[in-house]
């Protein structure tokens, strides 16, 4: 059994550092970094799809690190999927912004919230990942709406919308075509464990560590002081 506090740190870790290796005023991809881009499609369409068992109205799953990205089928080798992307908050130029979207897209897109329900083939869609179908139909035990219904909701809904982790992220905009209500296991999942973390007695102890340790390296100070005291006095509380 994985332990959730550890799980929910790499997950941290790992988004930490992406965004310490973004350029931020780089937004077209480096040659080496597009060269990585285009490996996963090519990969993909090695691997070839059979787009011909695709229905309208199917929900595509694809893995990626830490969770699990997904899609409404609409037909003709296209997938309507939820991507948050910093360069719909700066740009309206659908030359910049139709490219598939960069890691860098993505994370600073989360950060700001910005996101759109946007259109893309399969394989970009799936960037080289092994592609499950209507698999949430079988984990969620939920009856699912008609495929047409399903595709129609999806076509509906393309264009701007906001990002949340928590409340709008691209499982929300699958179950609500899908099913009917929008909702997220992976979420919930990542709630639940951070549950676990407050009301696991060790996080006020390694909280109250690294505050003493900030006060020590950075001196007295409110701003190391005040997040010494209330966060482990916060943890102790919700415990």
């Amino acid at each position: 059994m994985k332990n959730p506090m550890l799980e929910v740190v790499s997950l941290l870790l790992e988004k930490l550092l992406l965004l310490s290796n973004l350029r931020l005023f780089s937004w077209s991809a480096a040659p080496g970094e597009e060269q990585q881009q285009q490996q996963p499609q090519q990969q993909g369409k090695g691997n070839f799809y059979d787009i011909g068992s695709f229905l309208r109205g199917d929900v595509l799953e694809v893995p990626r690190t830490h969770l699990t990205h997904y899609g409404i089928y609409l037909g003709d080798n296209q997938v309507a999927h939820l991507m948050p992307d910093i360069l719909l908050a700066l740009t309206d130029d659908k030359l910049l912004t139709q490219p598939v979207v960069s890691n860098k897209r993505l994370i600073l897109g989360v950060i700001v919230k910005v996101a759109s329900i946007r259109v893309d083939t399969v394989e970009d869609f799936a960037y080289g990942a092994n592609i499950l179908v209507n698999h949430l139909d079988e984990s969620l035990q939920k009856k699912a709406l008609g495929n047409e219904e399903v595709a129609r909701r999806a076509e509906k809904l393309l264009g701007m919308t906001s990002y949340s982790l928590l409340w709008n992220n691209c499982e929300h905009f699958v179950t609500y075509c899908r099913y009917g209500a929008p909702i997220s296991p992976q979420a919930d999942k990542f709630c639940e464990n951070v549950k676990i973390i407050i009301r696991d007695q060790r996080s006020v102890l390694a909280s109250a560590i690294l505050g003493l340790a900030s006060i020590v390296c950075l001196g007295l100070a409110p701003h190391t002081t005040l997040p010494a005291i209330f966060i482990p006095f916060c943890l102790w509380m919700a415990g």
